[in-house]
């Protein structure tokens, strides 16, 4: 029969055992979700052409379908300028936007 000692020991030894488990599962959690957030990092990367700067963004625009798109590497700064915004809502209410990789 276990002295009461023992059965303390093996208390505390099913609760250290209880919270490694615990540490070994959260440091996996923490680990996978490094390992997305470095993937997600690692794609953008990879999105982003080398001629656009930290801080800059691409444009493309064109006059109509027949022309070649011009592209325009542009300062983030600019979309707090009103005459961009104005010139993007008006590309947006009339001809709408249309989304490609640049």
């Amino acid at each position: 029969m276990p002295t009461e000692e023992t059965s303390r020991g093996l208390i505390a030894l099913k609760l250290l055992i209880r919270r490694l488990q615990n540490h070994l599962q959260l440091s996996r959690m923490l680990d996978t979700i490094r390992n997305v957030e470095y993937e997600h990092l690692k794609e953008a990367e990879e999105m982003v052409p080398d001629d656009v700067q930290e801080g800059h963004f691409a444009v493309l625009a064109v006059e109509n379908e027949e022309e070649k798109p011009m592209r325009f590497v542009v300062e983030l700064g600019v979309l707090n300028n009103p005459a961009f915004l104005r010139l993007l809502n008006w590309q947006k209410k009339n001809i709408g936007f249309s989304r490609r990789e640049s």
